[in-house]
Parts: C-alpha cells; structure tokens; sequence
C-alpha cells in the first residue's frame, strides 16, 4: 500500500507543489511540534498548528453550524493577519488551517496567503467559488491545498446545507483542483443521514480514482444555536467510522487524516494537548471553533501592547480550559462536561465572542453526550507508518498522564487552587 501511495505521490501530484507540502508541511512542521513538545517541558504552551477563521460569511446554511455566516461580515484584514502569521513564524509554526465561513467568500484571500511562500495553508471550502482560474491560481502560489467538503447524496447535501444544487457546484470545484494538479483533500463530517453513503470503501476507491490525494472523515457535533441532535452518531456508529479509518489506512493508497486519536487508538482532544487553538474573524484567541469564548486577542490595543507569543503562555484561561479538559476526560470536554466548561467561562469572565450573543444559553443548555472517548474499546493503527508518525508528531504529549477519567474533573482548577 505505501509503494502505492508513493506512487501516486510522484506521478500524479505536481513535483514543484510536492516538496512544497513536504518541506513546509512535512519537514517544517514536524519541526514545529518538536518546538511544542520542548516548550511543553518549561510548562509553556505555543500551538504549533494554528486554525484561523478569515471569515464568517458562507453562501450556505449547514444543519447545526455554529459560525454567525447569517450576521453582518466580518473578515481578517490584510494588514492583521499578515501580523498573525509573522508572529507565529517566530515561534516555529509554518502550517495554518483556514477556515470560515467560507474562506474563498473573502475578497483578498490568496493574496493573503501568496505573501508567505514559506508557510503551507490548508483551506476548509465547499468549493463553490473555487473556478478554474482559482485552481491555476491555486496551483501557481503552491503552498494552498484545499481541503474540499462533501457530505453526502445531491438530495443529503441539499438537506444538510440548506440550498440546492450544492453536490454539483462542489464537484465542479473540487474537479477544476483536481484538473489543475492542485494538492486536494476531500472531507466529510460524519452524520447519521450520510454514514452510509460515504463511510464505504467505494467511495474512497472514486476518491482514488478522480486524483483526490487525501480525505478526512470527522465526527457532526451538535452545537450553535440550533444544534440538530438528530443528526448525531450513535456510539456504535463513532466506533464504526474510527475501524473504517483504521483499515482504509492499511490497504489504501490515500492519506486519511484524523484529529482525535493516537497511534495506539486512545481518544484525545487537540485543544487539551495543546497542538491546536482557533482564532476566529474578530479576531479572538479560542481553545477551539466550537469553544467560543475568549480573553485574548490578536489584535494590539494601546492598553495591550503584548505580542502573540505572550497572549498564549500567560493566558489564564487557555491554560485551565487545557488542564480542566484534559482532568475531564480524554474525548470532548464540550460534548462530555458542558457543565465543566460553563464553570470556567465563569470563572474567568470570559466574553461570548460569537455575533449572537448566546452562546453560553446555549453550552447551559446542552444535553450530555458522548464523544471520541471509549475507554476499553481503542483500535490501534495498522498501518506501522501512521503509528510511528503518530507517536512521534501527533500524541497527548503526556497530559493524560496520572488522570482518573472515572471521577468527577478539574475540582481543583475549577476552585481557583
């Protein structure tokens, strides 16, 4: 299967946007955890990998999104997010997830994206905006890889989205990348009215075959203002998509990404570990896009005249919300322990920073439920490959180290002590 991936690494994927992905994405970024992992033994705490949402606005209306894309837009200008991205630089990071809203929906995107050339970007898109001159666009800065999102059948995606025609429009997208040569991805959030369609070896075999280089597979998540419960896997289904995954890596010649597991199949949460934090289009420092509270920002005020790299390694706040969710449980804090995560917004005064205003009605509102954590039921990488990376760049970095999930969490941090 690796023979076959290497394969199709060098003869369909471009040579010059190839070394792009594994010197700044690969190289440089495995650079970039080493970087966490030391800073992770002095007690500090830098995301290597920063996911930055550029926009609000969508043209589509997703069951249970929790981004404000019906409220007035709001963007990262220029000017902020070429700070954004310097200030990361110094600490070590060169990846950046980009993410929305929909990011293509911003007028000055690639232009942003074109004036780092030493940084690699992935772009979370639907792909409607994406034409054939975006694609050679695309191709040309290559340091971009869109990561484009299919959901289902036409009638599933129209139901999902909230708009017609929303299949086709995304195939036309993701099939100008793919005609281009552009590095593309193909993911898929995992609810209960498409497991059955995509969650299929033959429809990563069409992935194949079309030229997609790489899929993600991950898990809806109830939340925003109205969250569609209904759509939620059951705890049979989560654990079918991680053996799907597990396999599909064994014997497929694709990369399948994932976020939430190590290489010996124990659940974690990339916000607790550290490795990753959101930064949404006001500008707000958040653990996570579905932890929308915030006390940073980005942005430098004359009372706040602080660089990025302080905001993170002295913020009371990201630091407990990391040590409540990591005491809690080694799934979703948000999903598990709503509760838990009510206390310390409280606790710290941290502001809603959603345009609605209602977020914390809604996280008091939330109904338990159950995540990627399943004690007992782990399933290990096969694919030796994906392990040993696993092991080395993507792991709990020891936060889980010592805690007993079965036992109400963070009473200590919670209690300020």
């Amino acid at each position: 299967m690796m023979l076959k991936m290497a394969k199709r690494m060098l003869f369909e994927a471009d040579k010059r946007l190839l070394w792009k992905l594994a010197w700044n994405m690969g190289v440089k970024g495995g650079m970039s955890v080493l970087r966490h992992k030391s800073r992770l033994k002095r007690g500090e705490v830098f995301p290597p990998f920063l996911y930055v949402s550029i926009i609000n606005s969508c043209n589509l209306r997703c069951q249970g999104c929790w981004v404000d894309v019906a409220h007035k837009q709001k963007t990262i200008d220029p000017p902020a997010f070429r700070k954004l991205i310097r200030e990361a630089k110094q600490m070590g990071n060169s990846f950046f997830g980009i993410v929305g809203g929909e990011p293509f929906m911003h007028p000055q995107l690639l232009d942003m994206l074109a004036e780092f050339p030493e940084c690699y970007f992935q772009i979370f898109t639907n792909g409607h905006f994406i034409t054939d001159e975006r694609a050679k666009r695309i191709r040309e800065l290559g340091n971009v890889t869109p990561l484009i999102s299919v959901e289902g059948t036409e009638i599933i995606s129209d139901e999902r989205r909230g708009r017609t025609g929303v299949l086709s429009k995304t195939m036309q997208g993701l099939q100008h990348c793919l005609n281009n040569g552009v590095f593309t991805g193909v993911c898929t959030s995992l609810c209960r009215t498409n497991i059955d369609d995509l969650l299929r070896e033959v429809w990563v075999d069409r992935l194949i075959e079309m030229g997609v280089l790489y899929t993600w597979f991950h898990v809806y998540r109830p939340m925003g203002p109205n969250p569609n419960a209904d759509l939620c896997l059951s705890p049979e289904q989560a654990m079918k998509a991680r053996k799907f995954v597990v396999e599909m890596r064994a014997k497929k010649p694709i990369v399948i990404i994932d976020a939430y597991y190590d290489g010996e199949g124990q659940a974690l949460c990339p916000a607790a570990t550290g490795i990753s934090h959101h930064i949404n289009p006001w500008g707000d420092i958040e653990p996570c896009p579905i932890v929308q509270f915030s006390k940073e920002s980005i942005h430098t005020t004359a009372e706040d005249g602080r660089t990025l790299k302080e905001k993170f390694l002295k913020s009371d706040y990201l630091r407990d919300f990391r040590a409540v969710a990591a005491e809690a449980t080694r799934g979703c804090i948000v999903l598990e322990r709503p509760d838990l995560l009510k206390a310390l917004v409280e606790k710290h005064g941290a502001k809603d920073v959603t345009a609605r205003q209602t977020a914390l009605a809604e996280l008091a509102a939330m109904q338990v439920r159950t995540s990627q954590y399943s004690p007992g039921n782990e399933v290990p990488e096969k694919n030796l490959l994906y392990r040993i990376a696993k092991r080395v760049f993507f792991n709990d970095f020891g936060v889980y180290n010592g805690k007993d999930h079965s036992q109400t969490a963070a009473p200590g941090v919670l209690a300020g002590k």
